[in-house]
């Protein structure tokens, strides 16, 4: 069986698999995980790696030589994102147009939905923003908006502290850490995220997998045997999850919630102009197929 070189992150379901790597795998970490995704669509460092949607369907439009495995890693709803300091004056949604609002990338997939959120539910385009960026974009080739600047500051959070924007954008992990303390700008977000799912139908995806494409054509059958394992290793760890957004998030197999998730984040990212193309979710839900055979 043909080794693979697999970038995954650290979670109940992949410690399953680095404990008893199926057919020879070689898994790698990247701390941070978001640190191997240019490497990816820049260098195809890896055979498999895991990858953020938004960088994904980057990478798709730039025809980086990738094929999708149905597989979400991490998930989750993003209304608590959107934050702002606590004690200042109150920020409505609906006054951020023209303000400056911090975030990591412009193409992190956080962002994404939370851009999305904004327009759907708050009136407020990409555009009516200016976004204060940290980072680069992962994919190379692609080009930012005008409404989109960088920020030598090293951390999101150190924007808004510093006064630099109105409010920041932060992953659900950087919550939790360099955004200690801060509150998020949308009222009752914790409702307005199970309205949202509700909604929709689907808990919205942050991360997902991907294979070289020159490796699926050498040695498909290797990579069917990680796919089946890495699906078997999410069934078996489903107990370890709770029943929150982020615990329904992570799943195997191409299912109706995945193709919607898949749509959605398509026409998020053509809205936003992280991507300039439609991308066909169909031509990705075949090729998932033959990889679940």
């Amino acid at each position: 069986m043909t080794s693979l070189t697999i970038q995954l992150g650290d979670y109940p379901h992949t410690r399953r698999l680095t404990a008893n790597p199926p057919g020879g795998c070689r898994f790698t970490h990247t701390s941070p995980l978001h640190g191997a995704f240019a490497r990816m669509v820049r260098d195809l460092e890896f055979d498999v790696c895991e990858l953020a949607l938004a960088t994904y369907l980057q990478a798709r439009e730039a025809g980086v030589p990738i094929t999708l495995l149905p597989v979400v890693m991490i998930g989750g709803t993003h209304h608590r994102s959107l934050t702002r300091l606590p004690g200042g004056p109150a920020l409505a949604p609906g006054e951020l147009a023209g303000r400056r609002i911090g975030v990591r990338s412009y193409s992190q997939t956080t962002g994404l939905w939370v851009r999305g959120i904004l327009r759907e539910e708050y009136g407020i385009e990409s555009s009516d923003v200016t976004w204060v960026t940290t980072e680069e974009p992962h994919v190379r080739q692609y080009r930012e908006p005008a409404y989109v600047t960088r920020s030598p500051a090293g951390r999101v959070a150190d924007l808004l502290r510093d006064g630099g924007v109105a409010a920041a954008v932060l992953g659900p992990r950087a919550i939790g850490g360099q955004g200690e303390g801060l509150v998020p700008v949308i009222p009752d977000a914790e409702a307005a995220e199970r309205a949202w799912v509700d909604r929709h139908g689907f808990v919205p995806a942050n991360h997902v997998v991907v294979v070289r494409d020159d490796v699926l054509r050498a040695a498909p059958d290797a990579v069917r045997v990680l796919y089946h394992a890495l699906a078997g290793a999410i069934r078996a760890t489903a107990g370890d999850r709770d029943d929150s957004p982020a615990g329904r998030a992570v799943a195997a197999g191409w299912s109706e919630e995945l193709g919607a998730c898949l749509d959605l984040a398509a026409r998020y990212a053509l809205e936003q102009e992280l991507v300039r193309s439609p991308i066909d979710i169909g031509a990705i839900e075949k090729e998932a197929a033959v990889l679940q055979r």
